[in-house]
């Protein structure tokens, strides 16, 4: 009986050492896709854009005083960083908004400061290329960019905001062909506002569109 005792603490200990070294190797093979795992998922999916520099607040504000935001309105920020314009938007006025970026790091610290600002539940954001994002929910859309990508945006603005939409971009125009229905210099920032005209008057749509215009 002693020894059979001792023969099935053997065989328990061994089945435990076995178990123990299996885990350890389980964990070593799986450990080079958890790591590739995470960082694809703090990694932008291509290369940026354009580096973000953040609107200073003053900036903000006035951006969104001349969009005229109204209390039905949805806010779009198109390489939103850390979310402060869409987060102001929704402090200020109570509307909803949505922030894009291709950047994860830039969302993870943009959806941290709605919930510190309070508005988490007003304010949604993505990571996702503004290229391929659908904007035409929006009533404004707000641009800190370069001027290469915001006229390479405009055919998207023409296709599908609606007239009356408001699109708000710090420093940079979107060439000659689109001049701004307002500019203002504050220092050494500008502010350029447009908007959206008739679907009649559009470049490439002679016909006007049955689409309803924003609501407020």
């Amino acid at each position: 009986m002693t020894r059979n005792r001792e023969l099935a603490g053997i065989v328990l200990r061994r089945a435990r050492a076995w178990a123990a070294a299996f885990g350890v190797a389980l964990l070593l093979a799986l450990a080079p896709f958890s790591v590739a795992h995470a960082q694809e998922s703090t990694l932008p999916s291509r290369k940026l854009d354009v580096w973000y520099v953040a609107t200073p607040h003053e900036i903000v504000d006035r951006m969104l005083t001349m969009a005229k935001i109204r209390p039905l309105d949805v806010v779009y920020d198109l390489g939103c960083g850390d979310g402060r314009m869409v987060i102001a938007a929704a402090k200020k006025y109570g509307v909803r908004g949505v922030g894009v970026d291709l950047d994860p790091k830039r969302i993870r610290e943009a959806r941290a400061n709605a919930k510190a600002a309070g508005v988490e539940k007003l304010v949604t954001f993505h990571v996702g290329d503004m290229f391929e994002t659908d904007v035409s929910e929006a009533n404004v859309v707000l641009l800190y960019l370069l001027p290469e990508l915001n006229r390479r945006l405009k055919p998207k603005f023409f296709e599908q905001l609606r007239p009356g939409a408001r699109v708000v971009s710090h420093d940079f125009d979107m060439g000659r062909d689109w001049p701004p229905d307002e500019y203002v210099k504050l220092g050494q920032d500008g502010i350029y506002l447009w908007i959206m005209p008739p679907y009649a008057e559009r470049p490439g749509k002679p016909a006007a569109s049955s689409a309803s215009p924003p609501d407020g």
